[in-house]
């Protein structure tokens, strides 16, 4: 029986778990879209919808036509 598919919600919790588990540093660049679909095994849309949780959750910020990166931290 096939595994249940993880779902954004999922997805952005792991994302932001690996962030604070200092797997991804402040500044580094996550993978893409596509990248992340294939690690998770869910499609495009799902693994953008969870960047795009983080990115409204203000962990990570995008930069159109380079990616999407850890948010620095102030201080």
């Amino acid at each position: 029986m096939p595994a249940i598919p993880l779902s954004y919600t999922d997805i952005a919790a792991d994302i932001a778990a690996r962030i604070s588990a200092g797997e991804y540093e402040p500044g580094a660049k996550l993978p893409s879209y596509s990248q992340l679909a294939d690690l998770y095994s869910v499609s495009f849309s799902t693994a953008a919808r969870a960047v795009a949780l983080l990115r409204d959750r203000g962990v990570v910020v995008g930069a159109p036509g380079r990616g999407v990166f850890v948010r620095e931290t102030d201080g």
